[in-house]
This record gives structure tokens, C-alpha cells and sequence, in this order.
């Protein structure tokens, strides 16, 4: 099997006033080509850049790429901590949740719009439009994949959202803290999103566990009922599995085929 590479790079922020690690996947013909699609992989609530080699991304990919069972493509896990990737207060802080849990809140949403692409664009030998650009996500990654590919719909051609967190109303003790000014919620929903959004030509994967501890397969079973009544092209799954890395990591080929395939 050939050897891919991964790179480790910091991003001084100005949306956050703070450096952000950003992991980024290189394939092993990465000096061989111009340019690769890429894809953007979120990581979840506890975890980080870390999701990259945690899911078994790298080696899942490397593998489906020496089979030639997916193009090559360079994958990119930024850092957005816990963030829900929104832009939830103009100066970055955290702060506890009424169960003790830390929430970023931040400009976090400008950070991965306006400075992790453009950096990713500049720096490695991207496609650079959307066609070539994809963005997914685990868990709250998930949500937050789902939210930027619909308000920028004009940067993603694929999307996908891994058990994500949508859910059908605003919690209080889980989300309140995130959405501080009314519209807030809905802003970001991404049930309201797609409900309230032109249609697009954007491919859409949504899958949970059946066993998924949140219930997360009923957000997106709503979410894929609109988003296919508007004709928009969207696939919905409910493997077997609870909400952990080991669901990610069983299905982890299945969604770097629905990207690169």
C-alpha cells in the first residue's frame, strides 16, 4: 500500500483571537497531480483535529484509494471545539452549561468560512471551487456540516451528516447558551434551513445509528423528507450502532465513497 501524509498546520485567527490546529490528510500522489477535491471532517462535541486518525480516516482512505474504489483527495479536520461552528458571540470565550460542560462561543462560523478555506486554498493544491469541495461531519460536526453547506451553497457540492445533531426543538439545558439572539436557532437549523432555502445542487448523505442515544436518526429522517420534496438530491440511512467513534469508524468507508467515489 502506498503512504499518504499528514500535516499539521496552525491558523492565528483573527475571528477567535487565538491559533487553531487544523490536521489535513495528503494522498500519495499528492505530488504527482495539480489539484485534488477536498473534503472538510468535523469533529464532535469532545473532540478535535484528532477525528482524522481517531475514525480511521487516513487509512480508510489510503486503502480506497490504492483499491482505485474512490479518486484521491486531500481531507481536512479543522479544530472548532465545541462550538456548534456558529458565529454565537463576537469576542471568543467559555463558558459551563448548566451541566457543567464547556461551550466555545465565538465567531466560529467566519473562523472555518473565511480562514480555513481560504488557507487550505492558498496553501495545498485544492480544486478551488465548489465541485472539488465537499464538507461532512460526525455528531455535532455533523450539524455543523449541514448548516454551512446550506447557508454556502456556494462552496460545497456534497454534504454529509454522520449520526448529527439535529434536533426537532431548541433544548434548554443543552442549547441555550449557543443561541443568545432571538432568530438565533433558527439561523443554523438545519430543518429550518432547508425548508426555507432555494433549492440547490448539492448531494446530501444523512445516516444515524438505529441504536443512536440521542434519537438523531428522527432529525434526520425530517430533514431528508424535505429536503426530497424539493427534488434536492438527498440519501438517508439508519445502520446499525449506537452514537460512539466505533459507528463512525464501521461506516467510514461508506461515506468516503458517497465523497470521492
Amino acid at each position: 500500500m502506498t503512504v499518504s501524509t499528514i500535516k499539521t498546520i496552525n491558523i492565528s485567527s483573527i475571528s477567535l483571537n487565538k491559533t487553531m490546529p487544523v490536521s489535513i490528510y495528503l494522498p500519495s500522489d499528492y505530488n504527482e497531480k495539480d489539484s485534488f477535491p477536498t473534503l472538510y471532517f468535523l469533529h464532535g462535541r469532545s473532540g478535535d483535529e484528532n477525528i482524522l486518525i481517531e475514525t480511521e480516516l487516513n487509512t480508510s482512505a489510503d486503502r480506497l484509494i490504492d483499491n482505485k474504489e474512490i479518486s484521491s483527495m486531500i481531507i481536512v479536520c479543522p479544530r472548532i471545539e465545541n462550538s456548534r461552528g456558529i458565529n454565537s458571540s463576537s469576542i471568543c470565550k467559555e463558558v459551563k452549561d448548566p451541566l457543567g460542560r464547556v461551550i466555545n462561543l465565538g465567531m466560529y462560523e467566519d473562523y472555518l468560512i473565511n480562514e480555513v478555506i481560504p488557507t487550505i486554498d492558498n496553501n495545498f493544491k485544492t480544486i478551488k471551487n465548489r465541485k472539488g469541495r465537499y464538507i461532512g461531519g460526525a455528531s455535532a460536526g455533523g450539524y455543523v456540516a449541514l448548516h454551512s453547506a446550506f447557508r454556502h451553497s456556494d462552496l460545497f457540492s456534497k454534504t454529509g451528516g454522520h449520526m448529527p445533531a439535529i434536533e426537532l426543538q431548541l433544548e434548554e439545558e443543552e442549547d441555550k447558551l449557543y443561541f443568545q439572539n432571538p432568530g438565533d436557532w433558527e439561523k443554523y437549523d438545519p430543518i429550518y434551513l432547508a425548508n426555507n432555502t432555494e433549492r440547490c445542487d448539492i448531494k446530501i448523505y444523512l445516516d444515524a445509528g438505529d441504536k443512536d442515544e440521542g434519537e438523531f436518526y428522527k432529525g434526520c429522517s425530517v430533514l431528508h423528507k424535505i429536503l426530497t420534496e424539493k427534488g434536492m438530491n438527498s440519501q438517508n440511512y439508519i445502520f446499525k450502532g449506537n452514537h460512539n467513534i466505533k459507528y463512525i469508524k464501521s461506516n467510514i468507508e461508506k461515506y468516503l465513497k458517497f465523497y470521492a467515489g
